[in-house]
């Protein structure tokens, strides 16, 4: 979602973040007490969550979306997660008392639970503690990041990740820097420590036409996620190639947020295959 690039068209994806937090019991603690939990991991900034099937990962999914985001991407599909204050206060075992309660639904469809976002990354802690307790329960884990904030992943936290779904946005800085207003460099070192560390990696690349639809820009993109799994063959399992869409116009408006993309038409599906193609060329596998 990371903020996650959610932008695609129906009936591939039908994930929204703002499911609200129905089923989930919120806590009101002082502020320093806040800080303190949040920082030991027991408490986090949760905006939603909901069960998806075939989206966030294999299977049917608990997607939780945290609060709080550093990028601030032109076509964010979820812009009502950008600051962590807007969520509400979850503690880590309410939530896995959640996760647990749908373990049969995970057995059965080889799901689980994603961590998404905002971006899951501002919340080491708390994301470290669930992943704990969602691998003791024998539930398959993914985190769903743009890498930027890769540093912030601890190895014993990578090494309860099963799956990273890694949006890697733009193939150059100059149009990384324009979509989100920071730098490409952290997630490709993400990327190559994902590899190096043998987590499974899916990319998620947003193609927005006059945006991220330049050739140049999609053949470095391609080169960079080629270049990841040649660290270790087969890390990366798969490339999506998600058409950009305008499903989040109206959240930008009711937020009161200029949406640059107003005027922007998704790229046609010729134009998409096309991009896909280009990562199949260096032998990765897209849909």
């Amino acid at each position: 979602m990371t903020a996650g690039p959610a932008l695609l068209d129906p009936p591939s994806a039908r994930r929204r973040a703002g499911a609200g937090l129905q089923g989930l019991d919120t806590t009101e603690v002082e502020r320093s007490d806040r800080l303190a939990l949040m920082r030991s991991g027991e408490l986090g900034s949760v905006h939603s969550w909901e069960l998806v099937t075939a989206v966030d990962g294999p299977g049917t999914r608990m997607t939780v979306f945290l609060a709080g985001c550093p990028l601030r991407c032109l076509y964010c599909h979820n812009p009502d997660t950008l600051a962590m204050k807007d969520g509400g206060a979850v503690l880590a075992d309410d939530l896995l008392a959640r996760v647990a309660r749908y373990r049969g639904v995970f057995a059965a469809t080889d799901g689980g639970l994603t961590l998404s976002g905002g971006e899951v990354l501002m919340q080491p802690a708390f994301a470290a503690r669930v992943l704990r307790g969602a691998q003791e329960l024998g539930v398959h884990t993914c985190l769903d990041t743009s890498g930027f904030l890769g540093a912030n992943a601890t190895d014993a936290m990578l090494d309860d990740t099963d799956l990273v779904l890694l949006d890697v946005k733009a193939g150059d800085e100059e149009t990384y820097r324009r979509v989100t207003g920071r730098s490409l460099a952290p997630t490709l070192a993400f990327g190559r420590r994902l590899a190096e560390r043998g987590v499974g990696v899916w990319v998620r690349f947003v193609l927005v036409p006059g945006l991220t639809d330049d050739p140049a820009n999609v053949a470095r993109v391609a080169d960079h996620v080629a270049a990841i799994d040649a660290v270790r063959p087969g890390t990366v399992q798969r490339v999506e190639v998600l058409p950009f869409h305008q499903m989040a116009r109206d959240k930008w408006a009711e937020l009161g947020r200029t949406y640059e993309l107003a005027g922007t038409e998704p790229p046609s599906p010729e134009a998409t295959e096309a991009v896909r193609e280009v990562f199949r060329t260096r032998g990765l596998t897209t849909c």
